[in-house]
């Protein structure tokens, strides 16, 4: 009778840290999209605020010429 408690028990806790693992990696994922959902965000302001400049702001300036 112990044996199966015992095998119940730690049939229970493998499935118990494989949920934890299911959601952490999970987490993970979602933590990388929203990553990149702000870096998108900031060059998409970039890109804007570079077409609000006026003509020759915001580009390279040749020193030597």
């Amino acid at each position: 009778m112990s044996d199966s408690i015992a095998t119940t028990a730690g049939l229970l806790a493998m499935s118990g840290a494989s949920t934890q693992q299911a959601l952490a990696t999970e987490m993970v994922r979602q933590n990388v999209q929203s990553d990149a959902s702000i870096v998108q965000l900031l060059e998409q302001g970039a890109e804007q605020a570079k077409a609000l400049l006026a003509a020759g702001q915001g580009t390279r300036v040749d020193r030597f010429a």
